[in-house]
This record gives structure tokens, sequence and C-alpha cells, in this order.
């Protein structure tokens, strides 16, 4: 990955961050790593964990961030959150998945959407 993408990643990562604090989220984790890959955001609220896999472009010109979770992607992030749960001993009433949209273009404001509940 080249450090122009890990940038604009950690920036979309930074801006989902901001969208759930100013909701009153708490941030539990963040990039957190296994053998089996990355959770990159989980923010918790009263009763409810949220696994949120945040996906950050610069336009739209190959369709919107969101529709780059695809199924597989869904189940790794699945299995990932259950290890996550497992190893933190975190228990809640909910469990949440969740993805963040960001759009980077240069020249307007970032777009930020979380779509709740996501698959």
């Amino acid at each position: 990955m080249t450090a122009a993408r890990q940038r604009r990643g950690r920036r979309g990562e930074d801006l989902a961050e901001r969208w759930y604090t100013e909701r009153g989220y708490l941030v539990a984790d963040r990039n957190w790593r296994s053998r089996q890959g990355e959770l990159d955001l989980i923010v918790t609220t009263p009763g409810v964990v949220v696994f949120c896999e945040v996906k950050t472009r610069s336009s739209n010109r190959f369709g919107s961030p969101a529709e780059a979770v695809t199924y597989d992607k869904q189940r790794r992030i699945r299995r990932l959150a259950r290890e996550w749960l497992d190893q933190t001993q975190h228990r809640a009433a909910r469990v949440r998945f969740d993805v963040a949209s960001v759009l980077l273009s240069g020249r307007d404001d970032p777009v930020v959407e979380v779509l709740s509940d996501a698959f």
C-alpha cells in the first residue's frame, strides 16, 4: 500500500472516529489486529458494541466506498469481532456492524456517511 493511501485511510478513520465521538460513543479500540485481519474502529454506547469498517476514497468514480465491503469482508469482520469480544471479555447486550463511507475530494469538505447496522 502506498504512503498516500495509508494517509488517506488514516484520515478517513480519524473522521469516522470523530463522527462517533460527537454522538456520544466511546472508542474501545482502533486498528485492532490478529492473524485473521484487522478491525478498523470499535466503539461503544451503553449496551452496544459497534464494529465499524471504514472505507475511504477520493471520489465515487468506482462506486461508493461502502460498496467495497463485500460479503467475504463482512464474514471476516464478524469472525474478528468474535475474536475481539473473546479476548477483551467485553459483554454487550447487542453487537452492531456499521460501515463508514468517507469521501475525501481535494476541493470539498470531507463527507462522512455511516451506515448503521449495515450487515
